[in-house]
């Protein structure tokens, strides 16, 4: 029986995105924001969009695969695929999700790619309260709502506090984080941040939002839409750029992970205990391979705890390890989110994460790392699923 893997199997052959803005003030549709990510990325292959043969999502992104094919003029669509899961968990599950209808072959050209426009549809980052509605809230938040736990930053401080607690982890690590994205965003113009500098005093001095998170440990609230093509690896040399290859993807959820009312198993966790090993098997590499990390950072202390379940330092080292000067791509032991991440790039959930480890695999990022054959990318910690992916050159398959 063949091995079931996806390890250079399928490859990234282009990536597009549009210009990012401050949510709300995108003059475009949605809609027509996923157009422009997909043609942008179908130039940057050197390819005909007409090739397209599937779509793949997450987020219950509302740009239809079948509307899609129609603005493009596709001939045919044979497969569009969607990840369970809100924000940012599925980022990387979908490109995965992508890849596996290639190597399977229902699709040989799919595009993965998230839009996002908040002024048409409304803020995913703004609380909604109990009051006159609180007769229809139902599910998890039927245990949080009544006590004013009613927005994101409340609901995962808890876990990043326990955790922080339990390790002796300090605010540096965290402020070490946002540091590290708004240093990189000074040098990628398409950052939403660029030009706008963050140092410790000032990350010190901010309001609180809610302990353990000071305002700049909270992702921004953006419009936008980034995209990328995948295609047979054996056909991905005939295009115009230079392959980045799957090396390995994971996905899913620890034991109870959901459980209702902050009662799972492992409360204070990332969700990577069962996902990290997967994804290193898969890919056939170690944590000691990996040179470059995109991780989801809706909040920094997701990152700090995904960062020790996968395995780049035990948790009681987080403090030693978190250090700026060990998070910038020069010089850095592990550059992390180099093109300023959800904090100070955009907040695509978490999409322009992938198409920056891409750039680093080719070479071309605002920030390049040292060491770019292995780019990891970690989506949505503290949520379910949580995805992952592991991004290389031909050099390391």
């Amino acid at each position: 029986m063949a091995q079931r893997t996806l390890k250079g199997r399928v490859a990234i052959v282009g990536i597009g995105e549009t210009h990012y803005y401050k949510h709300g003030q995108s003059p475009d549709a949605e809609f027509k924001l996923a157009l422009q990510a997909v043609l942008r990325a179908c130039a940057d292959a050197g390819l005909d969009p007409r090739h397209i043969d599937g779509f793949a999502s997450y987020a219950d992104d509302r740009s239809e695969a079948t509307r899609l094919a129609s603005a493009l003029g596709l001939p045919r669509l044979r497969s569009a695929t969607m990840q369970w899961g809100g924000g940012g968990g599925g980022c990387c599950a979908a490109v995965a999700n992508g890849a596996a209808a290639i190597a399977t072959g229902q699709a040989d050209c799919v595009v993965v790619f998230r839009s996002l426009a908040q002024g048409q549809h409304g803020r995913f980052g703004q609380a909604s309260g109990a009051g006159a509605a609180a007769a229809t809230i139902s599910g998890e938040r039927s245990y949080l709502a009544p006590y004013g736990v009613i927005s994101p930053p409340q609901r995962f401080a808890m876990r990043v506090q326990r955790y922080m607690h339990d390790h002796g982890v300090r605010q540096e690590a965290l402020r070490a984080i946002a540091l590290a994205s708004y240093h990189h965003a000074q040098n990628n113009p398409r950052a939403v941040m660029h030009g706008k500098p963050l140092d410790a005093a000032k990350y010190d001095a901010s309001r609180w939002i809610v302990e353990p998170f000071h305002l700049f440990d909270c992702c921004m609230e953006n419009d936008g839409a980034a995209a990328l093509i995948l295609m047979d690896a054996q056909r991905a040399a005939d295009c115009a750029q230079k392959p980045v290859y799957l090396l390995g993807a994971a996905a899913g959820s620890g034991p109870r992970f959901g459980s209702f009312a902050h009662n799972s198993i492992e409360y204070a966790s990332g969700n990577f205990g069962t996902v990290a090993p997967d994804l290193y098997r898969m890919a056939g590499v170690e944590p000691k391979d990996v040179g470059v990390v995109q991780a989801y950072d809706s909040f920094t202390g997701g990152v700090l705890i995904a960062l020790a379940e996968h395995g780049f330092f035990p948790p009681e080292a987080a403090n030693d390890f978190l250090v700026l000067d060990n998070l910038v791509a020069k010089g850095g032991r592990l550059p992390l989110n180099t093109s300023g991440g959800n904090l100070a790039e955009c907040y695509v959930h978490g999409f322009e994460l992938v198409l920056e480890a891409v750039r680093q695999v080719r070479g071309t990022s605002s920030n390049q790392a040292a060491r770019n054959d292995v780019a990891l990318v970690v989506g949505g910690p503290m949520v379910s699923p949580v995805s992952d992916l592991l991004l290389g050159s031909g050099d390391v398959l």
